[in-house]
């Protein structure tokens, strides 16, 4: 990891395409603002990890389901 030292209105680049400004430090808060161009998605951390779950989930067959191929399956071996 990167580690990065910047103050108020001050830039890091990254790859030409994206520029993170730091708008404002307040206490614990940092407010930060990121220009990319618009095919780059950009995320909160917790959106991004959510996300992820739920294609897993959806993704993987439920139990009950992929039994009841398999028992198809079964039967029509046995024909």
């Amino acid at each position: 990891m990167l580690v990065l030292s910047r103050k108020k209105n001050e830039s890091i680049v990254i790859q030409d395409q994206i520029e993170i400004t730091i708008l404002s430090v307040e206490g614990d808060t940092v407010r930060v603002g990121i220009s990319a161009p618009p095919h780059i998605d950009i995320l909160r951390k917790e959106i991004y990890l959510s996300i992820k779950e739920s294609n897993q989930e959806s993704a993987a067959p439920a139990p009950a389901m992929l039994e009841a191929l398999l028992g198809k399956l079964r039967d029509r071996n046995k024909k």
